[in-house]
C-alpha cells in the first residue's frame, strides 16, 4: 500500500466571493500651471493623454479573454475612457461607482498636487512622512477616504457573488484598498502604473490581495508582487 503525498495547494477562490481587478487608469494630460483641469464635483478631470489612450487598448487586449462579469468606472472621465476599448470588447456597459473616485486634493485639485509634489513642497513632504491626505489644506482625511473605498467595495462585492469585476479606479483608490486588504502603512502601496491591473478577491471580512501593480501588458511591462 502506497504512501499517500500531498502536493501544495494553489489558492481557490472561495463560493461566494468577487474577484475585483482593479485598473488604474491610463495616463491623463499634463497639467498645465497657467490653467487648472476642469472640475467635476470639485475634482480635477483631465482627459487621457494619447499614451493613455494606447494604455486603454493594451488593457483590453489583455482582459477581453478572461470572462468580464461587469465593469466600474468613477465619475471622472480618464476611467471612462480608459474602460471603453475593454468595454467594446466584451460588449458590457460601464457602471459609475462614485465612491471609487480619487482621494480629494482640496486646494491642490485641478492640476496643483502635481505641480507641488514635484517641487517638494513643504506640505508634500509633510503629507508623505505623516501619510495624510489632509495634510494638504482641504484634502479628505484618511478615516473618511478609507471608510469610503471600503463601503464601495463591500457594496460591489455584495452584488456581484462568484463573478468577476473590472474596476476602473485611480492609484489612491487602489492604494487604500491594498492598505485595507493587507494592514499596511496608509501610502505604502501608492504609486501603482498608469494602465497597471491589481487584483483583490473580497471573501465578506477576508480580503485576500492576489497582485499588486501587474504591467505585464504595457510596452514597459513587469509584474511586480504576487502572481
Amino acid at each position: 500500500m502506497s504512501t499517500p503525498s500531498y502536493r501544495q495547494l494553489r489558492f481557490v477562490a472561495p463560493a461566494g466571493s468577487t474577484e475585483f481587478l482593479l485598473i488604474r487608469h491610463g495616463e491623463s494630460a499634463a497639467a498645465d500651471p497657467d490653467r487648472r483641469f476642469d472640475l467635476v464635483g470639485g475634482q480635477g478631470d483631465p482627459p487621457l493623454a494619447p499614451e493613455g489612450e494606447h494604455q486603454a487598448e493594451r488593457v483590453a487586449a489583455r482582459l477581453s479573454s478572461l470572462g468580464i462579469d461587469a465593469i466600474y468606472v468613477t465619475t471622472l472621465q480618464r476611467t471612462a475612457m480608459t474602460a471603453a476599448p475593454l468595454a467594446r470588447a466584451v460588449d458590457l456597459t460601464p457602471q459609475v461607482e462614485a465612491d471609487l473616485r480619487e482621494v480629494f486634493l482640496g486646494e491642490w485639485e485641478g492640476g496643483l498636487f502635481r505641480q507641488k509634489v514635484a517641487q517638494n513642497d513643504p506640505i508634500a513632504v509633510r503629507m508623505r512622512e505623516e501619510q495624510r491626505w489632509d495634510a494638504i489644506p482641504g484634502g479628505e482625511p484618511n478615516e473618511a477616504f478609507a471608510k469610503r473605498v471600503r463601503g464601495a467595495i463591500e457594496r460591489l462585492a455584495a452584488r456581484h457573488p462568484d463573478q468577476r469585476v473590472a474596476v476602473f479606479t485611480h492609484g489612491g483608490v487602489i492604494g487604500q484598498a491594498i492598505a485595507l486588504a493587507s494592514g499596511s502603512a496608509p501610502f505604502a502601496f501608492l504609486g501603482s502604473d498608469n494602465g497597471s491591473i491589481s487584483q483583490l478577491v473580497v471573501d465578506g471580512p477576508v480580503w485576500h490581495v492576489r497582485r499588486f501593480n501587474d504591467t505585464a501588458h504595457l510596452d514597459h511591462g513587469r509584474t511586480v508582487g504576487l502572481t
